[in-house]
């Protein structure tokens, strides 16, 4: 009886320790990664501007269906300013971390790419919260067409 609960106890711990791992792993792809739930909700003060899914049309910022894996400066229809035609002529695609470098601070991610200190950006809105640029990049990536 007594080797049975030693077994079991031990069994009980790997199961544990693994679990754990397996928890941090999950909590470690979510940090680096965004969570695309939290996202939708950040999103939803960017909807003012620009709009994503089946459909969505330019606004005042170019629609998001798709922006991540496509080249900066690009999607159709939309009247980019220099800077961001720039960008994409250099070859800048967009992905979920140049997604949340640049809703960080739009015009200064512009300014530090091109190396010009006059580069500007049309969108003014700034995402102080890192965890809330990954989740909004994470939601926007959900709406890949690639």
């Amino acid at each position: 009886m007594k080797g049975n609960i030693l077994q079991i106890s031990l069994k009980s711990g790997v199961l544990a320790v693994a679990m754990l791992g397996l928890a941090s792993v999950a909590m470690a792809q979510e940090t680096s990664l965004g969570n695309p739930a939290i996202g939708s909700k950040v999103f939803k003060k960017c909807k003012a501007c620009h709009k994503i899914g089946n459909g969505a049309k330019n606004g005042v910022g170019p629609a998001l269906t798709g922006v991540i894996g496509r080249l900066a400066g690009s999607a159709p229809g939309y009247k980019y300013g220099a800077s961001m035609k720039a960008a994409g002529a250099d070859g800048m695609v967009w992905t979920q971390e140049l997604v949340s470098q640049y809703l960080e601070n739009p015009t200064n991610y512009l300014r530090d790419y091109l190396g010009d200190p006059k580069a500007k950006a049309k969108m003014k809105v700034k995402v102080k919260k890192e965890f809330d640029r990954a989740n909004v990049a994470a939601y926007l990536a959900t709406f890949s067409t690639n």
